[in-house]
């Protein structure tokens, strides 16, 4: 290690996400299910209120807590939706940003976090950054939320309990009741509950739920990336109680500084588009991607987001992945990223038809091989 680099930044590797991105642009035909993005653009009335932001000049800072032509939209909604007194909403650059900015907030050195294993590959190394301990319950095979156990994983060092429904990598949807849980026990032990809904939208079986509803207290972090396929772009948000998001901003200022304005413009006029056609569009592809490998592996039927976390059918998960890659130029996403474990692959069905039945058809081999 060169003698100049801090020491915080060995306590984690490099994404392992990226070393597959890197890897696919040497792959001459690569099946790429690999990747967290949708597979639309972003709608066109959107890239027109970007352009014409640029056009007429709004190139500037933004204000740190966001444009009030977002922000003031976003505060009505969220007021709108829960009528919670102490509920103050700012933007981010990113939903990345505002976990940067949650974590520098609330948690102190030796604060304990609860994680449910899989769980979204950047919890773990953002708690590092602040030394932070993360305490991760394992919620394999179904991937659902037992509260008894966060229960009994809670104590007087436990500032917080993340969640994130529909999850990345596994898809799971908490259920009204998980929710609803789990806002009580945040309740009762005075933790702050967080809860990451970049991909509320995308809920196929059932309605989403939001631990908002039930306990005044969370903060939640959305935003625009998976919604309207804007991931470039760097916008997103989080509401909660004001002390914390004054705290956030605060910190937003000398780190970020703010999201960038021209795109901030186009966000507001994305709240007013329409993405149910999409949704639609992705709960044909989850059909279509699980109903042709539930024969031959073991795999939780996803309930939202975008992806499928099957098991590998031998051997690790990390070792099933390199010999997708070396034999079927298949690209997925080994499961020890996202997990103390090392059984799983993650699948992104956010692709063409055309990708996922060929992925379909690689993965059927595979598993015969």
């Amino acid at each position: 290690m060169h003698p100049w680099i801090a020491d915080r930044t060995q306590r984690f590797d490099s994404s392992g996400i990226r070393r597959v991105f890197e890897l696919a642009r040497s792959l001459t035909n690569p099946i790429n299910l690999s990747i967290g993005q949708p597979d639309f653009d972003v709608p066109a009335e959107v890239r027109r209120a970007a352009i014409d932001a640029i056009e007429s000049g709004k190139n500037g800072y933004s204000p740190s807590q966001g444009m009030p032509v977002l922000r003031d939209k976003l505060q009505a909604q969220i007021d709108k939706e829960y009528g919670h007194r102490d509920r103050q909403v700012f933007v981010t650059s990113g939903t990345s940003g505002a976990l940067v900015m949650a974590m520098m907030a609330l948690v102190n050195p030796g604060d304990e976090v609860i994680l449910f294993d899989p769980y979204f590959v950047m919890y773990v190394p953002l708690l590092e950054l602040v030394a932070g301990k993360p305490v991760v319950i394992d919620t394999y095979p179904t991937f659902a939320i037992d509260v008894d156990r966060v229960r009994a994983a809670i104590t007087p060092r436990t500032k917080a309990i993340l969640l994130n429904s529909p999850a990345n990598p596994t898809g799971y949807v908490a259920s009204e009741a998980e929710v609803r849980a789990l806002a009580a026990l945040a309740t009762e032990k005075s933790v702050c509950l967080i809860s990451d809904e970049i991909y509320r939208p995308f809920c196929y079986d059932a309605s989403f739920s939001t631990p908002a509803k039930y306990n005044d207290q969370t903060l939640v972090i959305d935003g625009f990336s998976k919604s309207h396929a804007m991931t470039g772009w760097r916008v997103g948000y989080a509401h909660g109680p004001a002390a914390v998001i004054d705290t956030m901003i605060k910190l937003q200022q000398y780190t970020f500084v703010c999201a960038p304005q021209p795109a901030q413009w186009a966000a507001a006029t994305a709240m007013d588009v329409g993405i149910d056609s999409y949704i639609a569009d992705y709960r044909r592809k989850r059909d279509r991607f699980i109903d042709g490998i539930r024969d031959v592996y073991e795999v939780q039927r996803p309930g939202g987001a975008f992806y499928a976390f099957p098991k590998a059918p031998r051997g690790t998960g990390s070792e099933f992945v390199a010999r997708a890659i070396q034999d079927e130029q298949l690209l997925v996403i080994p499961g020890n990223i996202f997990s103390g474990r090392d059984t799983h692959f993650r699948v992104s069905y956010a692709a063409s038809d055309e990708t996922i039945d060929r992925g379909i058809a690689a993965l059927r081999r595979l598993a015969r091989g």
